[in-house]
């Protein structure tokens, strides 16, 4: 199977505050009934939130130590800022071009990408990886593209998804490029289910279908990814998710067919669901544990509102240096 295109870092960053969601009770408007489904029902119990924080001080962090594997003489021709909201800035300020300028980028093409909600951070390596590979003949060979992701809970109408998720605050950087010693990307497939596009803001009708939807939707993306992979899916080391929550994924657990020790849930009382960051959140929580083995395959998988399901498949190097 000939990847995509090559991770060659990835790091993250959390808010150094943490906050047990009983305490965002009453910003978030939940009785303490609410909050022990919450609890109980959906396995959250903690989550990192800065009231207040800035977006760049935020995102750059685990951008600048990504950057840190980019070799010398090569150069970053793409930054993408992967969101799930689609406000973030004023208006009249373009978030990607900042921070572009504030790594030091300035001869790099900033976008942003946030149509796949959740799902947007591996969507945008897919999406610049497509440009980096028609750049040939254009550019000189050997560019990278970098993609940041990271949001503030700044209102509790995006923080809270009911009967689903709590939202935290976390950002994540990917370095890639086309053909470089890093994780490969195998595959990556998504599907977009349009009679949910009204996400937040779908019907008790449309809420209820979503639910039966999901389980069964999700597996098939993960499924179908392996299968573009060139894989079977006993031969898949371990699926790395979003953090919605534990009900979720045991449904889709079930659905996969495979034991729960081979879905990373670790994370989802610790730090709850970060927007688009999650999947790269866990790949770093699982590196630095070493819990990431040299040569097996990860599915990184993902749903955003709207309601996009996506999955991508990538092969952990020998190098490790992702």
């Amino acid at each position: 199977m000939t990847a995509t295109a090559t991770i060659e870092r990835i790091e993250s960053g959390l808010p150094s505050s943490r906050v047990k969601i009983d305490d965002l009770a009453g910003r978030l408007g939940l009785r303490p009934t609410e909050i022990g489904v919450f609890r109980k029902i959906y396995g959250l119990d903690e989550l990192r939130y800065e009231p207040g924080g800035g977006l760049l001080d935020l995102v750059l962090p685990p951008a600048r130590r990504a950057l840190e594997a980019l070799p010398a003489g090569r150069r970053v021709d793409y930054v993408v800022f992967a969101h799930t909201m689609q406000m973030l800035t004023p208006p009249g300020i373009d978030a990607a071009p900042l921070i572009r300028d504030a790594l030091g980028l300035h001869g790099a093409e900033a976008f942003a990408v946030n149509q796949q909600a959740c799902v947007s951070s591996m969507g945008a390596i897919d999406i610049t990886a497509e440009l980096m590979r028609a750049d040939r003949g254009r550019r000189a060979p050997g560019g990278y593209g970098l993609m940041v992701t990271g949001e503030r809970a700044y209102s509790p109408r995006i923080q809270l998804i009911p009967h689903s998720a709590i939202m935290a605050e976390a950002a994540a950087a990917c370095l890639f490029t086309l053909d470089g010693p890093g994780d490969p990307v195998l595959s990556y497939v998504d599907r977009v289910r349009g009679e949910f596009a009204d996400g937040l803001l779908m019907s008790d009708d449309q809420i209820k279908r979503f639910g039966a939807a999901y389980a069964p939707e999700l597996a098939d993306v993960i499924r179908a990814a392996v299968a573009e992979a060139g894989l079977e899916p006993a031969e898949v080391d371990l699926v790395i998710p979003h953090n919605v929550n534990t009900i979720s994924w045991r449904h889709v657990i079930k659905e996969l067919e495979i034991p729960p020790e081979r879905v990373f849930l670790d994370n989802v009382p610790r730090l709850s669901h970060c927007y688009s960051s999650d999947v790269f959140v866990n790949y770093t929580t699982l590196r630095d544990a070493g819990r990431l083995k040299a040569g097996r395959p990860y599915v990184l998988a993902s749903v955003g509102l709207g309601a996009t399901f996506g999955a991508m498949v990538v092969r952990r190097s020998g190098t490790g240096a992702a």
